[in-house]
């Protein structure tokens, strides 16, 4: 149905630094072609002026969109496809974004972000904007859905952004040790050696974020520990950040063992894929089991992700939303039968 003359909008927007522009628009505008595309306008550029036209809505993101990203290149940050596509994700969903107070000082629509001294990472989808909210606001915080989603590497970028401020001593990042059946009997070398290659991508996650140097020093004095699950009993974390990583697989009495590690001054950031689990069958995972069980706690937030919130390949989102849609087929068609017996 074509729109109504009143439906229609044109926003013009000048941007003061000629210098930022051309890395604001894109090469050959794919930027703005990024924002015409998902939000249905058409953006005219001429020099430092752009001209946005179409719904009236559309147009509000838009600006937001482009108001954003300017704001992001004036603070020294580079802009790249995923930036912009993150930008229009968060201006669609500018309504739902929550306070962020002790991250984001500036009472301003932005992103939800956090800085540490190699890197500033900055939310791309509004689950992201609301997990690194969460995070600020409370002392546990769950956050489930598929791979890609940057459940781990926020949760790393948090956490070391804290250590950093001096706002926690200790940065305690913990894997279940054996997955998808291996077990570590059947590795090479000591246990440091048999269990490393399991925690390998909070590894990755930490150099992402914190000079190499820094890292190797925080690991050697005990200011960061990479341990497996195991490791974790018996203690109290004090002053800390704990994060635990591919919390599907623990069994619902280590998740219990881990949750209840938490001590004074202390926060706690639990993530998993409750669609990839590896336990043996039969086996309840402690994250699905944990979920149920605290569902009406007090202070406990639950971050939940989707294919839509996936900030990898392209391709990756598809691949998650083809296996969900064999799934549901899959559990469907086993009602259908037993519905007929």
């Amino acid at each position: 149905m074509a729109a109504s003359a009143s439906d229609m909008s044109h926003v013009v927007l000048a941007f003061e630094d000629n210098r930022l522009v051309s890395d604001l628009f894109g090469q050959f505008d794919q930027n703005l072609a990024l924002i015409e595309q998902h939000l249905g306008v058409d953006i005219i550029a001429r020099g430092n002026q752009v001209t946005i036209k179409g719904h009236h809505e559309g147009c509000e993101q838009a600006r937001h969109v482009l108001v954003a990203l300017y704001q992001r290149l004036q603070e020294g940050h580079e802009v790249h496809p995923g930036d912009v596509d993150g930008a229009i994700r968060l201006a669609i969903a500018a309504e739902k974004q929550l306070p962020l107070p002790t991250l984001e000082p500036k009472a301003r629509l932005s992103f939800a972000q956090v800085a540490t001294r190699r890197r500033t990472v900055i939310a791309r989808s509004p689950a992201q904007d609301a997990y690194l909210r969460a995070m600020d606001r409370s002392d546990l915080v769950f956050g489930t859905g598929p791979a890609g989603t940057g459940k781990t590497f926020l949760a790393v970028a948090y956490a070391a952004a804290l250590l950093e401020r001096g706002d926690a001593n200790r940065l305690i990042l913990s894997r279940p040790a054996v997955e998808a059946g291996e077990r570590l009997g059947f590795l090479p070398g000591d246990m440091k050696e048999k269990v490393d290659p399991y925690l390998r991508p909070l590894y990755d996650a930490l150099y992402e974020m914190m000079p190499a140097e820094r890292v190797d020093r925080g690991l050697q004095t005990g200011m960061i520990e990479v341990a497996p699950l195991a490791f974790m009993r018996g203690r109290t974390l004090s002053n800390a950040v704990v994060i635990l990583d591919e919390a599907q697989n623990t069994s619902a009495m280590q998740m219990k063992m881990f949750l209840t590690r938490l001590g004074e001054n202390s926060k706690m950031i639990v993530t998993g894929d409750p669609s990839q689990i590896d336990l043996p069958p039969g086996t309840t995972s402690g994250l699905i089991d944990a979920l149920k069980v605290l569902r009406d706690v007090p202070g406990i937030v639950e971050v939940r992700f989707t294919d839509v919130d996936v900030v990898r390949h392209e391709l990756v989102a598809r691949i998650v939303r083809a296996y969900d849609g064999v799934g549901r087929r899959d559990v469907e068609a086993a009602g259908t039968q037993k519905g007929a017996r």
